[in-house]
Protein backbone atom coordinates (compact mmCIF):
# COMPACT_ATOMS: atom_id res chain seq x y z
CA UNK A 1 0.00 0.00 0.00
CA UNK A 2 2.97 2.43 1.09
CA UNK A 3 4.34 2.27 -2.62
CA UNK A 4 1.01 2.57 -4.34
CA UNK A 5 0.42 5.46 -1.98
CA UNK A 6 3.80 7.55 -2.91
CA UNK A 7 2.89 6.86 -6.80
CA UNK A 8 -1.13 8.43 -5.90
CA UNK A 9 0.29 11.21 -3.85
CA UNK A 10 2.93 12.57 -6.29
CA UNK A 11 0.28 11.90 -9.08
CA UNK A 12 -2.10 14.48 -7.06
CA UNK A 13 0.48 16.91 -6.07
CA UNK A 14 1.40 16.92 -10.28
CA UNK A 15 -2.11 17.51 -10.52
CA UNK A 16 -2.81 19.94 -7.96
CA UNK A 17 0.18 22.04 -9.82
CA UNK A 18 -0.96 21.94 -12.97
CA UNK A 19 1.39 20.98 -15.92
CA UNK A 20 3.41 24.41 -15.31
CA UNK A 21 4.59 23.38 -12.53
CA UNK A 22 5.26 19.64 -12.16
CA UNK A 23 9.15 20.56 -11.65
CA UNK A 24 7.83 22.15 -8.06
CA UNK A 25 6.50 18.61 -6.76
CA UNK A 26 9.97 17.59 -5.96
CA UNK A 27 9.67 20.38 -3.38
CA UNK A 28 6.52 19.19 -1.44
CA UNK A 29 6.43 16.04 0.58
CA UNK A 30 3.38 13.90 1.88
CA UNK A 31 4.25 12.66 5.11
CA UNK A 32 3.66 12.88 9.31
CA UNK A 33 7.83 12.04 9.24
CA UNK A 34 9.48 14.48 11.27
CA UNK A 35 12.66 13.27 9.92
CA UNK A 36 12.09 13.94 6.04
CA UNK A 37 10.39 17.46 6.52
CA UNK A 38 13.67 19.38 5.97
CA UNK A 39 13.68 17.53 2.15
CA UNK A 40 10.90 19.84 1.64
CA UNK A 41 9.47 23.30 1.37
CA UNK A 42 6.42 22.31 1.85
CA UNK A 43 5.24 19.48 3.52
CA UNK A 44 1.08 18.25 3.51
CA UNK A 45 0.47 16.38 6.48
CA UNK A 46 -1.36 12.87 6.79
CA UNK A 47 -4.39 12.65 7.80
CA UNK A 48 -5.96 9.16 9.33
CA UNK A 49 -7.44 8.52 5.99
CA UNK A 50 -5.14 6.43 4.41
CA UNK A 51 -4.13 4.11 7.18
CA UNK A 52 -5.20 0.95 7.50
CA UNK A 53 -7.72 1.02 10.40
CA UNK A 54 -9.51 3.56 8.84
CA UNK A 55 -9.11 3.17 4.98
CA UNK A 56 -11.67 1.26 3.14
CA UNK A 57 -14.24 1.85 6.07
CA UNK A 58 -17.03 4.27 7.10
CA UNK A 59 -14.77 5.91 9.25
CA UNK A 60 -13.11 6.78 6.66
CA UNK A 61 -15.73 9.25 5.36
CA UNK A 62 -15.73 12.78 5.59
CA UNK A 63 -18.27 14.42 9.15
CA UNK A 64 -20.43 17.14 8.29
CA UNK A 65 -19.98 20.17 8.50
CA UNK A 66 -16.82 20.26 7.26
CA UNK A 67 -14.28 23.15 8.27
CA UNK A 68 -12.64 25.13 5.28
CA UNK A 69 -8.92 25.67 4.19
CA UNK A 70 -8.53 29.07 2.09
CA UNK A 71 -12.40 29.27 2.37
CA UNK A 72 -12.80 26.10 0.67
CA UNK A 73 -14.15 22.56 2.26
CA UNK A 74 -12.00 20.48 3.33
CA UNK A 75 -12.65 16.75 3.67
CA UNK A 76 -9.83 15.88 5.66
CA UNK A 77 -7.47 17.25 8.22
CA UNK A 78 -7.76 20.68 9.42
CA UNK A 79 -6.37 24.15 8.59
CA UNK A 80 -4.27 24.72 10.24
CA UNK A 81 -0.24 25.37 9.44
CA UNK A 82 2.87 26.45 11.20
CA UNK A 83 6.93 26.50 10.27
CA UNK A 84 9.40 24.25 11.07
CA UNK A 85 12.83 25.67 10.32
CA UNK A 86 12.34 26.35 6.49
CA UNK A 87 9.28 24.28 5.76
CA UNK A 88 6.25 25.14 5.88
CA UNK A 89 3.55 22.29 7.57
CA UNK A 90 0.14 22.16 6.40
CA UNK A 91 -2.30 20.38 8.03
CA UNK A 92 -5.16 20.68 5.33
CA UNK A 93 -4.62 17.15 3.86
CA UNK A 94 -5.59 18.20 0.02
CA UNK A 95 -4.07 15.02 -1.13
CA UNK A 96 -6.57 13.00 0.64
CA UNK A 97 -9.35 15.29 0.10
CA UNK A 98 -8.60 15.35 -3.83
CA UNK A 99 -8.18 11.64 -4.01
CA UNK A 100 -11.88 11.13 -2.36
CA UNK A 101 -13.20 12.84 -4.84
CA UNK A 102 -11.61 11.97 -8.45
CA UNK A 103 -11.21 8.10 -7.40
CA UNK A 104 -15.03 8.21 -6.70
CA UNK A 105 -13.95 7.00 -3.12
CA UNK A 106 -17.55 7.13 -1.64
CA UNK A 107 -19.53 4.90 -4.22
CA UNK A 108 -17.54 1.84 -3.28
CA UNK A 109 -18.18 2.22 -0.31
CA UNK A 110 -21.82 2.45 -0.40
CA UNK A 111 -21.91 0.21 -2.88
CA UNK A 112 -25.46 -1.01 -2.06
CA UNK A 113 -26.70 2.37 -2.43
CA UNK A 114 -28.16 2.55 -6.38
CA UNK A 115 -31.07 3.58 -8.72
CA UNK A 116 -32.69 1.37 -10.44
CA UNK A 117 -30.29 1.95 -12.95
CA UNK A 118 -27.47 1.11 -10.73
CA UNK A 119 -26.45 4.06 -10.64
CA UNK A 120 -24.75 6.38 -7.39
CA UNK A 121 -27.18 9.60 -7.11
CA UNK A 122 -25.91 12.62 -7.04
CA UNK A 123 -28.26 14.32 -4.60
CA UNK A 124 -26.59 11.34 -2.07
CA UNK A 125 -22.91 12.16 -3.07
CA UNK A 126 -20.94 14.05 -0.05
CA UNK A 127 -20.50 17.72 -2.52
CA UNK A 128 -24.02 17.59 -2.75
CA UNK A 129 -25.20 17.37 0.88
CA UNK A 130 -22.25 19.64 1.95
CA UNK A 131 -23.42 22.25 -1.03
CA UNK A 132 -20.25 22.66 -3.04
CA UNK A 133 -21.25 20.33 -6.05
CA UNK A 134 -21.28 22.85 -8.23
CA UNK A 135 -17.45 24.30 -6.88
CA UNK A 136 -14.40 22.13 -8.62
CA UNK A 137 -12.90 22.29 -5.49
CA UNK A 138 -9.95 20.24 -6.39
CA UNK A 139 -9.08 22.87 -8.70
CA UNK A 140 -9.70 25.35 -6.09
CA UNK A 141 -7.56 23.96 -3.48
CA UNK A 142 -4.98 23.37 -6.79
CA UNK A 143 -5.04 27.39 -6.83
CA UNK A 144 -4.64 28.02 -3.13
CA UNK A 145 -1.66 25.72 -3.26
CA UNK A 146 0.05 27.79 -5.70
CA UNK A 147 -0.74 31.20 -4.20
CA UNK A 148 0.99 29.00 -0.54
CA UNK A 149 4.29 28.47 -2.97
CA UNK A 150 4.27 31.55 -4.28
CA UNK A 151 4.12 33.66 -0.54
CA UNK A 152 6.79 31.39 0.15
CA UNK A 153 9.53 32.87 -3.17
CA UNK A 154 8.73 29.98 -5.24
CA UNK A 155 8.33 30.98 -9.21
CA UNK A 156 4.95 29.34 -9.86
CA UNK A 157 2.96 29.57 -12.86
CA UNK A 158 -0.79 30.25 -12.90
CA UNK A 159 -3.20 29.22 -15.55
CA UNK A 160 -4.55 31.34 -17.90
CA UNK A 161 -8.44 31.84 -17.09
CA UNK A 162 -9.72 29.96 -20.44
CA UNK A 163 -10.59 26.58 -21.48
CA UNK A 164 -8.14 24.23 -21.87
CA UNK A 165 -10.74 22.27 -24.19
CA UNK A 166 -14.03 22.14 -24.91
CA UNK A 167 -15.94 18.82 -25.84
CA UNK A 168 -19.55 19.02 -27.56
CA UNK A 169 -20.48 15.05 -27.44
CA UNK A 170 -23.74 13.73 -28.36
CA UNK A 171 -25.05 10.35 -27.75
CA UNK A 172 -26.76 8.43 -30.45
CA UNK A 173 -29.43 6.61 -28.38
CA UNK A 174 -31.79 6.67 -31.77
CA UNK A 175 -30.97 8.16 -34.78
CA UNK A 176 -34.17 8.36 -36.18
CA UNK A 177 -37.66 8.26 -35.75
CA UNK A 178 -39.32 7.38 -38.76
CA UNK A 179 -37.37 5.04 -40.99
CA UNK A 180 -39.05 1.86 -40.25
CA UNK A 181 -42.45 1.39 -41.87
CA UNK A 182 -44.52 1.00 -38.19
CA UNK A 183 -43.20 4.25 -37.12
CA UNK A 184 -44.26 6.55 -40.22
CA UNK A 185 -47.55 4.81 -40.58
CA UNK A 186 -48.27 5.99 -36.61
CA UNK A 187 -47.53 9.48 -37.71
CA UNK A 188 -49.41 9.71 -40.60
CA UNK A 189 -52.42 8.26 -38.51
CA UNK A 190 -52.15 10.93 -36.38
CA UNK A 191 -52.19 13.79 -39.15
CA UNK A 192 -54.83 16.37 -37.45
CA UNK A 193 -52.92 16.04 -34.37
CA UNK A 194 -49.82 16.64 -35.62
CA UNK A 195 -49.48 17.43 -39.47
CA UNK A 196 -45.37 18.30 -39.28
CA UNK A 197 -45.31 14.97 -37.61
CA UNK A 198 -46.82 12.86 -40.31
CA UNK A 199 -45.09 15.51 -43.12
CA UNK A 200 -41.35 15.05 -41.75
CA UNK A 201 -42.29 10.86 -41.00
CA UNK A 202 -43.33 10.70 -45.44
CA UNK A 203 -40.06 12.32 -45.88
CA UNK A 204 -37.53 10.37 -44.10
CA UNK A 205 -39.45 7.04 -44.90
CA UNK A 206 -39.06 8.05 -48.40
CA UNK A 207 -36.72 10.52 -48.48
CA UNK A 208 -34.00 9.32 -46.54
CA UNK A 209 -33.01 9.63 -43.42
CA UNK A 210 -31.46 12.98 -43.85
CA UNK A 211 -34.81 14.40 -43.82
CA UNK A 212 -35.83 12.60 -40.61
CA UNK A 213 -36.45 15.20 -37.73
CA UNK A 214 -34.30 13.23 -35.13
CA UNK A 215 -31.53 13.49 -37.62
CA UNK A 216 -30.00 16.87 -36.41
CA UNK A 217 -26.36 16.06 -36.54
CA UNK A 218 -25.79 18.27 -39.42
CA UNK A 219 -27.08 21.17 -37.24
CA UNK A 220 -25.05 19.91 -34.40
CA UNK A 221 -22.17 19.79 -36.66
CA UNK A 222 -22.53 23.32 -38.18
CA UNK A 223 -22.50 24.79 -34.51
CA UNK A 224 -19.58 22.90 -33.72
CA UNK A 225 -17.66 24.05 -37.08
CA UNK A 226 -18.57 28.02 -36.01
CA UNK A 227 -17.32 27.31 -32.57
CA UNK A 228 -13.62 25.89 -34.15
CA UNK A 229 -13.48 28.66 -36.51
CA UNK A 230 -14.01 31.55 -33.91
CA UNK A 231 -11.72 29.84 -31.34
CA UNK A 232 -8.90 28.68 -33.42
CA UNK A 233 -6.89 29.18 -29.87
CA UNK A 234 -8.97 26.37 -28.36
CA UNK A 235 -9.13 22.59 -28.79
CA UNK A 236 -12.21 21.76 -29.65
CA UNK A 237 -13.53 18.21 -30.11
CA UNK A 238 -17.30 16.89 -31.43
CA UNK A 239 -17.68 13.59 -30.59
CA UNK A 240 -20.64 10.52 -31.73
CA UNK A 241 -20.85 8.10 -29.18
CA UNK A 242 -23.00 4.99 -30.33
CA UNK A 243 -24.52 2.01 -29.02
CA UNK A 244 -23.60 -0.69 -31.07
CA UNK A 245 -24.99 -3.62 -28.69
CA UNK A 246 -28.09 -4.41 -26.22
CA UNK A 247 -30.74 -7.04 -25.53
CA UNK A 248 -34.24 -7.14 -25.46
CA UNK A 249 -34.52 -4.82 -22.24
CA UNK A 250 -36.67 -1.72 -23.10
CA UNK A 251 -33.85 0.51 -22.07
CA UNK A 252 -31.54 -0.63 -24.90
CA UNK A 253 -34.24 -0.52 -27.47
CA UNK A 254 -34.63 0.01 -30.23
CA UNK A 255 -31.78 -2.39 -31.02
CA UNK A 256 -29.39 -0.73 -34.03
CA UNK A 257 -27.10 -2.19 -36.67
CA UNK A 258 -24.54 0.15 -37.27
CA UNK A 259 -23.50 -1.67 -40.52
CA UNK A 260 -26.83 -0.39 -41.87
CA UNK A 261 -26.97 2.27 -44.59
CA UNK A 262 -28.64 5.18 -41.96
CA UNK A 263 -25.28 4.55 -39.94
CA UNK A 264 -23.04 4.57 -42.70
CA UNK A 265 -24.67 7.92 -43.55
CA UNK A 266 -23.96 9.68 -40.08
CA UNK A 267 -20.39 7.94 -39.96
CA UNK A 268 -19.50 9.48 -42.92
CA UNK A 269 -20.89 12.99 -42.00
CA UNK A 270 -19.02 12.41 -38.80
CA UNK A 271 -15.69 12.09 -41.42
CA UNK A 272 -16.75 15.05 -43.34
CA UNK A 273 -16.81 16.90 -40.24
CA UNK A 274 -13.91 15.41 -38.47
CA UNK A 275 -15.49 14.23 -35.80
CA UNK A 276 -14.82 11.86 -33.41
CA UNK A 277 -16.65 8.23 -33.04
CA UNK A 278 -16.80 6.76 -29.39
CA UNK A 279 -18.41 3.97 -27.70
CA UNK A 280 -22.01 3.86 -25.84
CA UNK A 281 -21.81 0.29 -24.26
CA UNK A 282 -25.30 -0.67 -23.84
CA UNK A 283 -27.47 -1.17 -20.54
CA UNK A 284 -26.98 -4.77 -20.46
CA UNK A 285 -23.11 -4.10 -20.83
CA UNK A 286 -23.81 -1.94 -17.66
CA UNK A 287 -24.60 -5.63 -15.57
CA UNK A 288 -22.49 -8.05 -18.14
CA UNK A 289 -19.66 -5.79 -18.55
CA UNK A 290 -17.60 -8.25 -20.98
CA UNK A 291 -19.81 -7.28 -23.77
CA UNK A 292 -17.96 -3.73 -23.72
CA UNK A 293 -15.40 -5.68 -25.60
CA UNK A 294 -17.65 -7.11 -28.04
CA UNK A 295 -19.68 -4.16 -28.42
CA UNK A 296 -16.42 -2.05 -29.13
CA UNK A 297 -15.30 -4.91 -31.86
CA UNK A 298 -18.84 -4.22 -33.59
CA UNK A 299 -18.06 -0.44 -34.06
CA UNK A 300 -14.90 -0.77 -34.97
CA UNK A 301 -15.72 -3.07 -37.85
CA UNK A 302 -18.47 -0.27 -38.78
CA UNK A 303 -15.90 2.58 -38.96
CA UNK A 304 -12.88 0.88 -40.09
CA UNK A 305 -11.19 2.51 -36.85
CA UNK A 306 -9.75 1.67 -33.31
CA UNK A 307 -12.11 3.08 -30.87
CA UNK A 308 -10.70 4.68 -27.42
CA UNK A 309 -14.01 7.03 -26.24
CA UNK A 310 -16.84 5.79 -24.47
CA UNK A 311 -19.41 6.60 -22.49
CA UNK A 312 -22.21 4.03 -20.63
CA UNK A 313 -25.54 4.12 -22.10
CA UNK A 314 -27.79 5.81 -19.06
CA UNK A 315 -24.53 6.95 -17.35
CA UNK A 316 -24.22 3.73 -16.02
CA UNK A 317 -21.13 2.38 -14.19
CA UNK A 318 -20.47 -0.41 -12.00
CA UNK A 319 -17.01 0.98 -10.92
CA UNK A 320 -14.52 -0.24 -10.29
CA UNK A 321 -15.20 -3.35 -12.14
CA UNK A 322 -16.28 -1.29 -15.16
CA UNK A 323 -13.53 0.98 -15.26
CA UNK A 324 -11.14 -2.07 -15.64
CA UNK A 325 -13.54 -3.71 -18.30
CA UNK A 326 -12.90 -0.60 -20.49
CA UNK A 327 -9.31 -0.54 -19.47
CA UNK A 328 -8.74 -4.40 -21.02
CA UNK A 329 -11.17 -3.34 -24.26
CA UNK A 330 -8.60 -0.78 -25.40
CA UNK A 331 -10.53 2.06 -24.11
CA UNK A 332 -8.28 5.21 -22.89
CA UNK A 333 -10.55 7.78 -22.26
CA UNK A 334 -14.15 7.81 -20.17
CA UNK A 335 -16.84 10.36 -20.54
CA UNK A 336 -19.72 8.53 -18.24
CA UNK A 337 -18.98 10.65 -15.30
CA UNK A 338 -21.83 12.93 -14.82
CA UNK A 339 -24.88 12.13 -12.64
CA UNK A 340 -27.91 11.99 -14.26
CA UNK A 341 -29.99 14.07 -11.76
CA UNK A 342 -28.00 16.96 -10.71
CA UNK A 343 -25.37 18.86 -13.06
CA UNK A 344 -22.10 19.65 -10.98
CA UNK A 345 -18.62 18.33 -10.81
CA UNK A 346 -18.97 14.69 -10.23
CA UNK A 347 -14.77 14.15 -9.58
CA UNK A 348 -14.25 17.69 -8.40
CA UNK A 349 -12.25 18.70 -11.14
CA UNK A 350 -13.29 20.31 -14.67
CA UNK A 351 -9.98 18.99 -15.45
CA UNK A 352 -9.50 15.34 -17.37
CA UNK A 353 -7.81 12.92 -14.83
CA UNK A 354 -6.37 9.69 -14.30
CA UNK A 355 -8.37 7.11 -13.04
CA UNK A 356 -7.00 5.68 -9.58
CA UNK A 357 -8.43 2.33 -8.26
CA UNK A 358 -10.02 3.15 -5.10
CA UNK A 359 -9.55 -0.46 -3.82
CA UNK A 360 -5.96 -1.45 -5.25
CA UNK A 361 -4.72 2.28 -4.77
CA UNK A 362 -3.33 1.66 -8.77
CA UNK A 363 -2.88 4.60 -10.82
CA UNK A 364 -4.48 3.35 -13.83
CA UNK A 365 -3.73 3.98 -18.11
CA UNK A 366 -7.62 5.39 -18.03
CA UNK A 367 -8.27 9.40 -18.53
CA UNK A 368 -11.67 10.46 -17.04
CA UNK A 369 -13.93 13.16 -18.25
CA UNK A 370 -16.89 14.74 -16.32
CA UNK A 371 -19.49 15.51 -18.58
CA UNK A 372 -20.22 19.46 -17.22
CA UNK A 373 -23.81 19.28 -18.09
CA UNK A 374 -25.88 16.97 -19.67
CA UNK A 375 -29.62 18.28 -21.12
CA UNK A 376 -32.45 15.89 -19.84
CA UNK A 377 -30.44 16.41 -16.61
CA UNK A 378 -31.15 20.33 -16.22
CA UNK A 379 -35.30 19.85 -17.45
CA UNK A 380 -36.04 15.92 -16.35
CA UNK A 381 -39.19 16.64 -13.99
CA UNK A 382 -36.93 13.83 -11.90
CA UNK A 383 -33.94 15.31 -11.90
CA UNK A 384 -33.63 19.09 -11.48
CA UNK A 385 -36.89 20.09 -13.36
CA UNK A 386 -35.58 23.70 -14.39
CA UNK A 387 -37.32 26.17 -16.49
CA UNK A 388 -35.53 27.77 -19.66
CA UNK A 389 -34.70 30.59 -17.42
CA UNK A 390 -33.06 29.08 -14.87
CA UNK A 391 -31.56 26.36 -17.06
CA UNK A 392 -29.74 29.26 -18.95
CA UNK A 393 -28.43 31.02 -15.84
CA UNK A 394 -27.35 27.89 -14.37
CA UNK A 395 -25.58 26.41 -17.63
CA UNK A 396 -24.09 30.26 -17.70
CA UNK A 397 -22.54 29.91 -14.16
CA UNK A 398 -21.56 26.67 -14.98
CA UNK A 399 -19.42 27.50 -18.11
CA UNK A 400 -17.90 30.63 -16.61
CA UNK A 401 -16.19 28.14 -13.21
CA UNK A 402 -15.06 25.62 -15.84
CA UNK A 403 -13.04 28.68 -18.16
CA UNK A 404 -12.00 30.43 -15.04
CA UNK A 405 -10.06 27.71 -13.82
CA UNK A 406 -8.50 26.64 -17.42
CA UNK A 407 -10.81 23.30 -17.18
CA UNK A 408 -12.20 21.23 -20.16
CA UNK A 409 -16.39 21.83 -20.84
CA UNK A 410 -17.85 18.60 -21.82
CA UNK A 411 -21.41 19.04 -22.90
CA UNK A 412 -23.85 16.03 -23.76
CA UNK A 413 -26.96 17.02 -25.99
CA UNK A 414 -28.85 14.11 -27.31
CA UNK A 415 -30.09 14.77 -30.79
CA UNK A 416 -33.53 13.85 -30.03
CA UNK A 417 -33.67 16.89 -27.95
CA UNK A 418 -32.82 19.10 -29.86
CA UNK A 419 -35.25 18.42 -32.90
CA UNK A 420 -37.22 21.78 -33.90
CA UNK A 421 -41.10 20.20 -32.73
CA UNK A 422 -40.68 19.28 -29.81
CA UNK A 423 -41.62 21.69 -26.88
CA UNK A 424 -38.26 21.52 -25.24
CA UNK A 425 -35.90 24.62 -24.58
CA UNK A 426 -32.91 22.02 -25.54
CA UNK A 427 -32.12 23.44 -29.06
CA UNK A 428 -32.50 26.90 -27.85
CA UNK A 429 -30.40 26.88 -25.04
CA UNK A 430 -27.67 24.56 -27.01
CA UNK A 431 -27.70 27.25 -29.82
CA UNK A 432 -27.32 29.75 -26.58
CA UNK A 433 -24.22 28.63 -25.19
CA UNK A 434 -22.78 28.22 -28.95
CA UNK A 435 -22.92 31.53 -29.09
CA UNK A 436 -21.62 32.19 -25.83
CA UNK A 437 -18.61 30.28 -25.93
CA UNK A 438 -18.17 32.38 -29.41
CA UNK A 439 -18.00 35.62 -27.67
CA UNK A 440 -14.44 37.24 -27.52
CA UNK A 441 -13.08 36.56 -23.79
Amino acid sequence: MKKNLQEISDYIIQFLLGNENSELSKLIGYTSNPLKFSQYKLVIFPSEFFSENTYKTERSLPKLPLENWEEIPLLFGNPKQEKQGDTILLYADIVASSFFLISRYEEVIYRSDRDEHGRFQGKKCLPFRAGFLERPIVDEYGKALRKLLREIGLDVKEPKSDFNRIYLTHDADQIAHYRNFRGMTGAISRFFKSPYQSFKAIQSYFGGIQHDPWFTFPWLFDLANQVKKQNKETDIETIVFVKSGGSELNQDKPIHDVLDKDFTYLFELCRKNEVKIGLHPSYQAGQDIYLIAKEKEVLEKAIYENVKLSRNHYLRSREPEDFQALINAGITDDFTMSYADVAGFRLGTCRAVKWIHPISLRLTSLTLHATTMMDSTLSDIRYMNLNKDDAFAFSKKLIDTVREFNGDLVLLWHNTSVEKENGMYHRELYEWMINYLKTER
